[in-house]
């Protein structure tokens, strides 16, 4: 017999009976019955109940052991009798009666529990994370979530591409965060960079004459962390076609992912037809760019019933503001003067004025509009509104006036937010659609010049043509991305893989030439060379898992998180170099400035 198993504590069933078995595994708990013990026996696979009789050679040594203690146990499967087999365990039909136990590891005193799911101060949690993983939902977030990066390699090769791995000492590219950078010993004073995305590279594995390329790739990225994305590291799904366009991406890629969602997504419905949403139309409807399409709100202009009518502030707004509008958010079921007065609160605490709303309910034969926006317009208007936005009795629309680009966000949260708290939304269900035409160029107020808006490998719809003769802030770019129950779960593009264009695009927020061939060489000289047309996407495999379990927080689905400081608690990281180490680095630690 194997000198620690026999069996996983996940394998014995009822044909196993009479049979002699060897586990090993942690304590998970100690129960006393009137002078028999029962241990419940923890492994990877699973959990076993071991019983210990007084007669039992083994009971003095289970009267030692105690939570979380390593041990081996001899002994004899038996069937439970019909009242006590638990039917919540896979091995519930069955226990074992303990002729031998050996201590393997005692434990000492846990700095946190591991049996059950108790709320507990994620510092302690993330300092004892090898406890913490040991819990069971946590452990089988894990599990599970190597069977879905598993399920993305194998759906990635049976759709014909193969996966190469990239540098992860690279050069500092322009990918919208701060690099962290590593100093060279070899050549001091300079510093390679962790990549924040393998773009160049992989747009470069295209220009080698490999076709499709993917790659669970780790990315580094030195900003503030938020609950939807973890400081310091992620992974991303990294993929890239060559002689394809736009609708070539789509039609890969969105089987592949509505496969993947379809095998983890435990029966809820999956879409199977992604709408592409232009990212125009995604803001004016839904006040973003990654809407969640299970809330049924959709946001409408209602600015010309406001329009030289008696509510004056709106009036005034559209009168004196040519770019000005009023979005109505039409809320049914949330036609009460209390829900209303809840949402006006809530905007308020936003910081915004207020949210102006009216409410329709039943006056004799008819509906009222009640309110005093709907005092201040009149009846006609007031169910103009109405009509336009489909509503009836019980049912109210809030509105948001003044500059949209200024807005929006806010009327977004707005929608959000009336969503859920009317229970609008389908939560049992993974809505998923293709965000397209992004701006190519945005303004940058703080510099008072366009800078670009997405990714800048990107090809301009136009091409050449639009930079040279279209206003720059309507261009539209070949970017999109792919959206999930309001999360951006991928993104991607057409790449520009036309020199003269790159160059010029780069001119456009004022990068030289110079700038461009010095900054981004390697894949300037290599589209002096040939190069396919090509483009790809990347998709967030720690957003994708932390959906498809149903995660609040993305250190739920990750093995060894960094806390919200952007500090490993586990390792003590970052940490102070020694003098040894600076002066091989040439560097010199200065003190922090002062606040």
């Amino acid at each position: 017999m194997h000198r620690y198993r026999s069996h996983t504590c996940a394998d014995l069933r009822k044909s196993d009976v009479g049979a002699t078995t060897r586990l090993s595994g942690w304590v998970n708990r100690v129960r006393d019955h009137g002078g028999l013990l029962f241990i419940d026996l923890r492994d990877h696979y699973g959990l076993t109940q071991i019983v210990v009789d007084p007669d039992s050679p083994a009971f003095k040594t289970a009267e030692k052991v105690r939570g979380e203690w390593v041990i081996r146990v001899d002994g004899e499967v038996k069937a439970r009798t019909a009242e006590t087999i638990n039917k919540n365990l896979p091995t519930g039909e069955v226990e074992v009666f303990a002729r031998e136990i050996e201590i393997l590891s005692a434990a000492k005193e846990l700095p946190l529990p591991v049996f059950g799911e108790p709320d507990y101060p994620e510092d302690i949690r993330l300092k004892y994370r090898f406890l913490d993983l040991r819990r069971d939902t946590l452990h089988k977030n894990i599990v599970a979530r190597t069977k879905i990066i598993a399920e993305m390699r194998r759906q990635m090769t049976e759709t014909g591409f193969a996966e190469y791995s990239t540098p992860i000492l690279t050069a500092s590219s322009p990918e919208g965060a701060r690099d962290f950078l590593v100093p060279s010993r070899i050549h001091p004073g300079t510093f390679y960079a962790l990549p924040q995305a393998p773009q160049q590279y992989k747009q470069l594995i295209m220009m080698s004459g490999f076709d499709r390329y993917f790659q669970i790739a780790p990315c580094f990225r030195d900003e503030d962390p938020r609950a939807d994305r973890l400081p310091g590291e992620f992974y991303q799904l990294d993929l890239e076609m060559s002689f394809i366009e736009q609708e070539d991406v789509f039609q890969t890629m969105e089987p592949v992912m509505r496969n993947i969602f379809e095998a983890f997504a435990d029966g809820k419905p999956v879409t199977q037809k992604f709408r592409r949403i232009p990212y125009d139309t995604a803001i004016r409807l839904y006040g973003s760019d990654k809407p969640d399409l299970r809330n049924p709100i959709e946001m409408q202009d209602v600015s010309e019933h406001f329009r030289g009518s008696g509510f004056k502030v709106f009036a005034g707004i559209l009168a004196n503001d040519p770019k000005a509008q009023i979005w109505a958010i039409p809320a049914r079921t949330g036609g009460s003067r209390a829900f209303c007065d809840r949402m006006n609160a809530w905007a308020q605490g936003e910081g915004q004025p207020g949210l102006g709303y009216i409410f329709w309910r039943k006056e004799g034969e008819g509906l009222e509009g009640a309110g005093p926006i709907a005092k201040n317009i009149g009846d006609e208007r007031t169910d103009a509104i109405r009509a336009q936005l489909g509503l009836a009795d019980g049912d109210a629309a809030f509105f948001v006036a003044g500059d949209p680009s200024k807005f929006y966000k806010f009327a977004g949260d707005a929608r959000t937010k009336a969503g859920e708290d009317l229970n609008l939304v389908d939560r049992d269900r993974f809505e998923l659609c293709w965000i397209v035409d992004f701006p190519f160029f945005e303004w940058n107020e703080d510099e008072k010049k366009i800078d670009f808006a997405h990714n800048p490998f990107s090809m301009p719809q136009g091409g050449i043509d639009a930079l040279d003769g279209q206003d720059p802030l309507t261009i539209k770019a070949f970017q999109y991305d792919m959206v999930c129950n309001g999360f951006e779960i991928a993104s991607g593009g057409i790449r520009n893989h036309l020199p003269e264009t790159m160059v010029k695009a780069f001119e456009m927020v004022g990068l030289s030439r110079e700038t461009v061939e010095e900054r981004f060489g390697g894949l300037y000289r290599a589209f002096q060379y040939g190069a396919p047309p090509h483009g790809g996407m990347a998709a967030g495999v720690d957003r994708v898992v932390m959906l498809l379990l149903g995660a609040r927080n993305l250190r739920e689905i990750t093995m060894f998180p960094m806390n919200q400081q952007a500090y490993d608690l586990l390792m003590n990281a970052p940490s102070a170099a020694t003098p040894t180490q600076l002066n091989e680095l040439a560097l010199r630690v200065l003190p922090p400035k002062k606040a």
